[in-house]
């Protein structure tokens, strides 16, 4: 049997239309979820990496003082695996720099990136270790 002209296959307009319009209102619920998870990620990786480097200068100050006179690691020894970290020191997330960067703002590993604002800072006086980014925030932790 024949179908008559007035039922063709496909979709209408209106109906394509309809279809766009729910997907543009799902992705504009959906964008700054996801943008929102990526944020947390990046800060939690952050605190991480922090809470381990934080961890290795406490581990080592404990070491230097009952071996020693009780001491911070130097910049040297901060970059020299197996004394105060087993592995290199990991890049900060929020811009995937692993350079240090002393109180005096002299960088220590590496090539200064081309940004003077990124990267991980030390001050070897007191054993303080932070991110060092212009990322809102960051530099709190």
């Amino acid at each position: 049997m024949k179908r008559s002209a007035t039922h063709r296959r496909g979709f209408t307009l209106i109906e394509l239309i309809a279809v766009i319009v729910v997907l543009a209102i799902l992705a504009g619920v959906a964008l700054p979820k996801y943008f929102d998870y990526a944020a947390r990620a990046k800060e939690s990786a952050t605190k991480g990496v922090l809470g381990g480097v934080r961890a290795g200068v406490a581990n080592f100050y404990a070491n230097s003082a009952l071996t020693s006179t009780a001491a911070y690691p130097t910049y040297a020894q901060l970059n020299t695996l197996g004394t105060v970290m087993q592995e290199p020191l990991p890049e900060n997330p929020y811009n995937d720099l692993a350079t240090v960067k002393d109180e005096d703002g002299n960088w220590v590993a590496g090539a200064a990136p081309a940004d003077s604002t990124t990267g991980w800072a030390y001050d070897e006086t007191n054993g303080k270790f932070w991110a060092n980014s212009d990322t809102t925030g960051e530099n709190d932790w």
